[in-house]
């Protein structure tokens, strides 16, 4: 399926000895890289005694829709953020796509702006911090002539994958620390973006839930067994 069309092909179900190794083959089956769909993981898998009663890690992969949303505010917007990067001296470039992931904020997000360029870890900041502002700054200004839009999110060469690939390896480590001990595990405080992350990367896990506690930037998720 080499240089298929993603909205050509339908959601497969891979299996694997972890769920890395699931989305690998999935991905394999369906001909497509890792940002080009959308995982949900259905087992993260068991092992068994010498080999013996284990069950594989199962997911399910669905390919998604690329196209950059179009329009006026869209084409604002990245004008905007273009001309922020100019007045902050970063020479970058500036590329819109829609959210592929809960990271991009799908469902949330009207489209993603992607910077690229060269030593930009300074734009992205202690943890995104830097991005957020920018991105808290664009949505502003966009508001002020298109009211009630869309809010955009903002990314840094893919800088919103890697925390994404990060929370959830976090989320599913602390889950089973929770299954081994029977305590709840609370995470570190987190954006309420970050934390939506941890929640849907649990949330079909019949064996441990969820919920956020703490108020303000001290808000975290805590992750107990369920009951």
């Amino acid at each position: 399926m080499e240089g298929a069309d993603a909205s050509e092909l339908g959601p497969v179900e891979a299996t694997g000895k972890s769920v890395d190794e699931a989305i690998e083959n999935g991905l394999a089956e369906l001909g497509l890289e890792r940002h080009e769909v959308t995982v949900e993981v259905l087992s993260e898998g068991r092992a068994g005694l010498f080999g013996i009663g284990g069950e594989p890690a199962r997911v399910r992969l669905a390919p998604v829709s690329f196209e950059a949303p179009e329009g006026e505010e869209v084409a604002y917007a990245k004008q905007t953020l273009e001309e922020l990067l100019r007045l902050m001296r970063i020479e970058a470039t500036v590329s819109v796509r829609a959210p592929r992931t809960p990271g991009d904020g799908v469902g949330l997000m009207k489209a993603v702006l992607d910077i690229h360029g060269d030593d930009l870890g300074i734009l992205i900041g202690r943890r995104g911090g830097t991005m957020a502002s920018v991105q808290y700054l664009l949505n502003l200004i966009v508001s002020r002539r298109f009211k009630g839009h869309g809010p955009f999110a903002v990314d840094v060469e893919e800088y919103r994958q890697r925390r994404e690939k990060s929370l959830q390896d976090l989320a599913f480590r602390m889950a089973e620390r929770v299954r081994a001990t029977g305590r709840t595990v609370t995470l570190e405080p987190m954006p309420a973006n970050e934390r939506r992350i941890v929640h849907l990367t649990l949330a079909k896990d019949p064996t441990v839930s969820t919920s956020s506690v703490g108020v303000g930037d001290a808000r975290k998720v805590a992750i107990s067994v369920r009951r």
